[in-house]
């Protein structure tokens, strides 16, 4: 499948806003599909720590009180996975990012849903532990993070596996993965037993129109 150009690609007819906290790996995937994308985006910081999640005016963006949400011209979705699928959908017809044949688009959701699963409550939540300083023990977390990583270990490494997680070019399922990964250093979840993994970061590092999300000096990070 040829991914189409951005000449030929819709475009919004305004920067689509994005309400984000810049530590957010929810955030990033977000922020990294309107990239991949090229499309114009303005960039909302919303201040977590003094809880601006919470009050009337984002609350009105997202009753949830969660980060990221998007507004399009008036169409305002939140939940990172459900806006990923909208990108994709409205500015991506030839299907690249999100497949539109049956079985492909389930295979991209099967994905979406360890991101939310697995990944959110295993190498997500230890970050947030460690490198925000909020209460929980990582011990279970990491466990998790780690059988996450050894399953992924074996499905990249398997006869016949592609360089991403569903198919021979990316689709937003590595993006939904992506950032807590190569993260998870941050918090205490070592990449070092998982070569396939860590290369499998570097092929979406390497897409053109990459941005990282910041790296914090915590966790496994913190003597680096």
């Amino acid at each position: 499948m040829t991914a189409s150009t951005p000449s030929t690609r819709p475009a919004p007819s305004r920067p689509i806003r994005l309400y984000r906290f810049a530590l957010s790996g929810h955030c990033h995937r977000v922020e990294l599909m309107l990239h991949l994308l090229n499309l114009p985006f303005e960039a909302v910081d919303v201040d977590l720590p003094a809880k601006e999640h919470l009050q009337p005016p984002f609350l009105a963006i997202n009753p949830f009180g969660q980060v990221p949400a998007i507004d399009d011209n008036g169409v305002i979705l939140s939940d990172s996975n459900a806006i990923l699928v909208y990108l994709a959908s409205r500015y991506d017809p030839a299907g690249t990012w999100l497949p539109r044949d049956p079985a492909a688009a389930a295979n991209v959701q099967r994905w979406l849903s360890v991101a939310a699963g697995d990944l959110a409550f295993g190498a997500a939540a230890a970050r947030i532990v460690v490198a925000f300083k909020r209460p929980g023990d990582t011990v279970d977390m990491i466990q998790r993070a780690n059988q996450l990583l050894t399953r992924m270990e074996s499905h990249l490494t398997a006869p016949g596996a592609s360089a991403f997680l569903t198919s021979a070019t990316p689709t937003i399922a590595d993006l939904a993965c992506y950032a807590y990964l190569a993260h998870a250093p941050e918090g205490n979840v070592t990449l070092e037993p998982y070569p396939a993994v860590r290369a499998w970061l570097a092929r979406i590092a390497a897409l053109p129109g990459f941005v990282p999300m910041a790296s914090l000096p915590c966790g496994l990070n913190a003597a680096a």
